[in-house]
């Protein structure tokens, strides 16, 4: 079994008359569109918008980022558990639209969304600033509470990119990359002498606007469990969180962790990528030892030699990502951990609230508290004054004339566990 994926670059990004893809531009029909996604009586206003490289435009504050994509298999979804029954995907044939972005924005959900700069310093640090965005500016009804207005524009947002990935159904693909999705009986015979190793992939799940969706079910509600990695590419782990942006993995993260494609360019040739273990992160020490305890035992049972993890969030679930290192390598599983920092401004301070010798392998995606100062943009879509308010933000952080001074945790994506940093970013 295996997913074929079709990428159908897009160069620009226009509203028109019609909604359609021609010559590697897509047009959209705002009006056609805004219809699709006026549906939710908890909001009480959509405007669409467009942000391309380059431009003088700031995107304030950003609640999630979703590339559009599109199944052409009978009964399967994008997105399962969402805009579909939640059948098994990772298989058959998807259809992506690359360089595009859904990006929501709107009046603030929690107090830790983030800033995209399509020009300018901040543009280096979010991979967004590279991708032409389809704005989706949210304003939900007079009182309405904050977790029914995440879960709203959360909708709205998938809704958007469901819209958009439909136009690739009928679009010819020249090429298709394909992913093998094999059985673990059958991976294991066919590479018998290659390691195994399997990804550990922490998602965040502590509640309070702090939660990640699988198949559509709340993460904190599961135990550990293996998904195929190319199911994680068709959706089926959804962002609903809203942890600082700067580590916060977005829906387009999930569909694009680089981590995933890393380990399939040298899968069948330098190892053996037998599958993705997924795990929460929580609240309770008692809630923290059970998953870490279940997160050993299934990726004891894999028999690998070998697992990466990764983290998202930072401060309490460094202790999650700790528990799971600790376990594993105490089990004999080499592990490497992928985490971004918390240093300080100066670099000086701990890195990570918990600590133990056998974590001896760790990638660094940078320092969340270096500071930076963003200069205006021309134009600004969402609601800036926000600056003051998110998380790495503070009382003055937005300047006279628009300037904006914060640490860089308040960028989407700046330091991201995944990978998508500042290094990275010009390479997406």
């Amino acid at each position: 079994m295996s997913l074929k994926v079709g990428n159908i670059v897009i160069t620009d990004v226009q509203f028109a008359d019609k909604s359609e893809i021609v010559n590697s531009t897509l047009y959209i029909n705002k009006e056609e569109m805004l219809e699709v996604l006026s549906t939710d009586p908890r909001i009480s206003k959509i405007e669409l918008d467009l942000a391309k490289p380059g431009e003088s435009v700031r995107i304030i504050p950003v609640k999630d980022v979703i590339e559009p994509r599109v199944k052409l298999d009978s009964g399967l979804n994008i997105f399962p558990g969402f805009l579909g029954k939640p059948e098994m995907v990772g298989r058959g044939t998807t259809h992506v639209l690359k360089g595009v972005a859904v990006v929501t924005t709107g009046k603030i959900v929690g107090f830790q969304e983030g800033i995209i700069d399509m020009s300018g310093p901040g543009a280096e640090y979010t991979p967004f600033s590279k991708t032409l965005n389809v704005v989706v500016n949210c304003h939900p009804v007079e009182g309405l509470k904050q977790h029914e207005h995440e879960a709203a524009v959360r909708m709205i947002g998938l809704k958007a990119a469901e819209y958009l990935g439909n136009l690739a159904k009928e679009v010819k693909v020249e090429e298709y990359q394909e992913y093998e999705a094999l059985s673990l009986a059958q991976s294991y015979a066919k590479y018998p002498e290659l390691p195994k190793v399997v990804y550990v992939y922490m998602l965040q799940s502590q509640g309070l606007l702090h939660d990640t969706y699988v198949y559509g079910v709340d993460a904190k509600k599961i135990l550990p469990t293996l998904l195929k990695p190319t199911e994680v590419m068709d959706g089926a782990i959804v962002s609903g969180n809203c942890v600082s942006a700067c580590d916060k993995n977005t829906t387009y993260h999930h569909l694009n962790n680089p981590i995933i494609h890393d380990l399939y360019e040298k899968h069948g040739k330098e190892l053996n990528f037998v599958g993705v273990v997924i795990t929460n992160e929580n609240v309770t020490l008692l809630d923290k030892v059970r998953s870490s305890n279940f997160t050993a035992k299934l990726v004891e049972s894999l028999g690998v030699d070998g697992a990466i993890i990764s983290e998202e969030g930072f401060g309490n679930p460094d202790t999650d990502l700790i528990m799971n290192c600790k376990k594993l390598e105490e089990k004999g599983i080499k592990t490497v951990l992928v985490t971004d920092e918390y240093a300080g401004r100066d670099g000086a301070s701990q890195s990570l609230a918990d600590a133990d010798k056998l974590a001896d392998a760790v990638v660094t995606a940078g320092n969340a508290n270096e500071v930076i100062t963003l200069p205006p943009m021309e134009k600004v879509i969402g609601f800036v004054e926000v600056a003051d308010v998110i998380a790495g933000g503070f009382a003055g952080s937005l300047g006279k004339d628009g300037w904006i001074t914060v640490e860089i945790q308040a960028i989407t994506g700046a330091t991201n566990e995944l990978g998508f940093n500042k290094m990275s970013a010009k390479n997406l």
